[in-house]
């Protein structure tokens, strides 16, 4: 492993550890750290494609239920994960599984559209897993699911009491993964993922960006999502036409 892995691995283990002793109460009735249960899978890719100096870190905001909630990697899509990055190990079943929400890993016949629309526009432009991370990385802000049931809590909804301390975790390990990686470029997927990196990274010599977020729950996104964001892209000066 190179330095920056090592570094990366090692923040992403801190990070799981702070987000473990958080408590969260109803609506909330589970949270899932795929941190903690998918952590080779996720080390996997902290290694094989984190271990270089990066120019452009993309963050979303948290795991997808059928994405970083089955694979351990961010927006990450099962196909994606496994046929184009290599990665298909290392995720068991949490302690307190939601039963609406079944871990099933890289058996997981359900597809995270966000991280299918997002890594297969990485695929287009970029052919290869190697080529893109040659530049680039993708992180989540913060590692953690919630969900009332079924139906999926973002963290911009829990109450100021539980966001602040979860908060604080994150905007620490993201402050850890952009000293490892040195970007030029932060690009938060969606408005409030390029907030938390705005207030979080300020005063740091780093460029801020957006690309709208391509959850099938944005009407713009359905018209269209790899072209509005590789336009966002080349309009910001991130990418060249």
């Amino acid at each position: 492993m190179s330095e920056r892995s090592n570094q990366l691995v090692a923040a992403a283990r801190g990070l799981a550890q702070a987000c473990d002793a958080l408590a969260f109460a109803a609506p909330v009735s589970h949270v899932y750290n795929p941190l903690a249960y998918a952590f080779d899978a996720h080390r996997a890719y902290l290694e094989r494609y984190g271990a270089t100096k990066k120019r452009v870190v993309f963050l979303g905001m948290n795991p997808g239920p059928f994405g970083m909630v089955q694979t351990g990697v961010p927006f990450g899509e099962i196909a994606a994960v496994r046929d184009w990055m290599g990665i298909a190990q290392g995720v068991v079943k949490p302690a307190q599984e939601n039963p609406k929400r079944p871990i099933e890993g890289f058996a997981c016949k359900r597809s995270e559209v966000s991280g299918r629309r997002l890594w297969g526009l990485f695929a287009q432009r970029f052919g290869t897993a190697d080529k893109f991370f040659a530049e680039h990385f993708v992180a989540n802000y913060c590692p953690l699911a919630f969900f009332d049931g079924g139906r999926n809590v973002t963290p911009d909804k829990l109450p100021a009491t539980e966001q602040a301390p979860l908060l604080a975790a994150c905007d620490a390990h993201l402050r850890k993964l952009v000293a490892a990686q040195e970007p030029e470029w932060l690009i938060g997927v969606g408005a409030w993922a390029e907030q938390r990196g705005r207030a979080t990274l300020a005063g740091l010599d780093i460029r801020f960006g957006r690309v709208l977020h391509p959850s099938p729950a944005s009407p713009a996104a359905n018209r269209g999502w790899a072209e509005a964001a590789t336009k966002q892209l080349i309009e910001q000066g991130v990418w060249t036409a």
